[in-house]
């Protein structure tokens, strides 16, 4: 099995919209979101959020199956340092991340389709421009494909 270079989209579709999975934790970040759409806060609308107790609970195997599934990004976000409520869940995901930017370099990845931030409760118009940022980034980055390239290589 060997790794696949993601190419830039060289006909991307004028109409093309992102699929983006958002994995984000249930105390601050996804409570930001809400507050972004209560305020109202102009967003993309290709983010489906999976709300998670936290983001130390995330595996990156979860990043994986999303790009498997059809996502064309991710974003995974969480309490701001020394704010968890599970007092270092954060911290072990950013761990975890260190190990997983390898992988996803292997696999071919663009690492620009993942996105990782810090969003606290009251931050709906921080989250509002995550969302935001990542699907202008992906949409300028094109449909994901290398992924599926890879597993049916692997499949042979």
């Amino acid at each position: 099995m060997t790794a696949l270079a993601e190419r830039p989209a060289e006909s991307a579709d004028p109409g093309f919209e992102p699929r983006i999975v958002a994995f984000v934790c249930n105390w601050c970040t996804y409570t930001g979101a809400d507050l972004a759409g209560t305020s109202r806060l102009q967003m993309a609308a290709n983010v489906r959020i999976v709300r998670l107790p936290c983001t130390g609970r995330i595996d990156p195997l979860f990043i994986s199956k999303a790009f498997e599934r059809g996502a064309d990004g991710v974003i995974v976000s969480g309490c701001h340092p020394n704010d968890c409520h599970y007092t270092a869940g954060n911290f072990h995901y950013r761990r975890r991340m260190a190990v997983w930017r390898e992988i996803v370099q292997f696999l071919g990845i663009d690492e620009n389709r993942i996105t990782f931030s810090w969003v606290s409760a009251s931050e709906g118009n921080k989250w509002a421009e995550v969302v935001n940022e990542a699907v202008a980034r992906t949409r300028a980055l094109g449909p994901m494909t290398s992924y599926h390239r890879l597993a049916e290589e692997g499949a042979q």
